[in-house]
């Protein structure tokens, strides 16, 4: 039986249950292709699953995203042919080869690297999906990001660039603040050093946001709540210091707020809409509105590094893992 190299969590935990082994390689089904990796993309909800805080049967092979090339295909796929080079959102992808069903994948072309495309997958589909449909962004919003210069906060600051609205990200750095400002935020917080909602209340005002995007979930909750406007969106879309605790629906009560807690993959349940979403992401992509920031490659062997560094809030952009 042919093996490959993955990283299995065979009990929840640390990043000691990161366990870099030898597993069969998957043998896909009649309706499957075989993908090789050539770039993983680390996830910040990679950590959610190793520890369990989103549990997942066990023992798995962790990761959500990659991109690489077709190696086999099912006799019922008629999309896609070996030899052709894919994106793939699912799971189980920090492994050398990922079994994909239909639906998990879309072709890239070949002017779009491996590296981009497992950079701009899921971070980039998650920030645009919250700015055409969570909140559908217009002209002249306001629209608060926390951690901008995150994978995800990055993405969300060139879009609403884009779509002409006011991004305001919130950093931990200068550094991350430069970043930031590079990639579209036209206002920056640094939550270190600056009262977040009082600079908020000055750029708008005192009217405050048309909608805030947070990723980082238990300490900015109640700050993103004291952003919005009247008829103002929360998006609570991470947990990167924390869960946020039960919410009484009456603290959205005196400015009549809308919460929304979103998951990516319930925009991509049909192929129709993930071939509209994927489609929409690789024509921004094309227009150069989106651009990659890889912060760092790993070694499939160096995961656990990855996940310290991503768990550090100390990186920026996007980390990957070379298999």
């Amino acid at each position: 039986m042919a093996t490959m190299k993955a990283i299995v969590v065979e009990q929840p935990g640390g990043v000691d249950k990161l366990l870099y082994k030898d597993v069969p390689r998957p043998q896909p089904t009649d309706s499957q292709i075989l993908i090789k990796n050539h770039a993983i993309g680390v996830n910040y909800i990679d950590t959610y699953h190793r520890t369990g805080l989103y549990p997942l049967p066990l023992p798995f092979i962790l990761g959500r995203e990659s991109a690489g090339e077709v190696t086999e295909v099912g006799k019922d796929v008629k999309d896609v042919k070996v030899g052709d080079r894919v994106v793939y959102i699912k799971g189980e992808t920090y492994a050398e080869y990922v079994a994909a069903p239909e639906g998990s994948y879309e072709k890239i072309t070949n002017d779009v690297s491996y590296d981009v495309a497992a950079a701009v997958g899921l971070q980039g589909l998650t920030a645009w999906t919250m700015v055409r449909d969570g909140y559908p962004v217009k002209k002249g919003d306001y629209i608060l990001v926390h951690a901008a210069a995150g994978g995800v906060g990055l993405m969300l600051c060139q879009m609403i660039k884009y779509l002409g609205a006011h991004a305001i990200g919130t950093v931990s750095t200068e550094e991350k603040a430069e970043l930031a400002r590079q990639n579209g935020a036209e206002f920056v917080i640094n939550s270190k050093t600056e009262d977040i909602v009082a600079r908020v209340n000055e750029i708008t005002s005192g009217q405050g946001c048309q909608a805030v995007l947070d990723g980082v979930g238990k300490d900015t909750f109640d700050i993103s709540i004291e952003c919005a406007r009247r008829l103002g969106t929360v998006i609570s879309f991470g947990n990167a210091s924390g869960v946020v605790p039960p919410v009484p629906l009456m603290k959205l009560t005196p400015k009549n707020l809308k919460l929304m807690r979103p998951t990516l993959f319930n925009y991509l349940v049909t192929k129709e809409e993930s071939t509209r979403w994927w489609g929409e992401l690789f024509e921004l992509l094309s227009k150069g509105v989106i651009k990659a920031h890889v912060h760092k490659t790993y070694d499939l062997k160096d995961a656990v590094q990855a996940h310290l560094d991503i768990e550090s809030r100390k990186t920026t952009g996007k980390l990957l893992i070379k298999p």
